[in-house]
């Protein structure tokens, strides 16, 4: 019997913040949020997840946050979705 398995990264989400600033360069309405999932599966179907990864970007200055940098008002906005 074959068996087929394996982790398979799900799609990127993206999403605007335009009413919070860059902490760095402190421009408004220039981050980028964006979640990716990586899934276990099993003959290539989606079983569980098994990460998710959050990061912004900055498209003036190119800053990249991870999701245990982000400020307040950065965290307040991802969770609203």
């Amino acid at each position: 019997m074959i068996l087929f398995f394996g982790t398979r990264p799900g799609k990127t989400e993206n999403k605007e913040l335009d009413s919070i600033s860059c902490p760095f360069c402190e421009q408004t309405g220039t981050l980028t949020v964006s979640e990716t999932s990586n899934w276990f599966h099993l003959f290539w179907i989606r079983i569980f997840k098994i990460s998710n990864e959050i990061i912004a970007e900055c498209s003036h200055c190119k800053k990249v946050y991870y999701k245990e940098e982000f400020n307040d008002a950065m965290l307040r906005a991802t969770d609203e979705n």
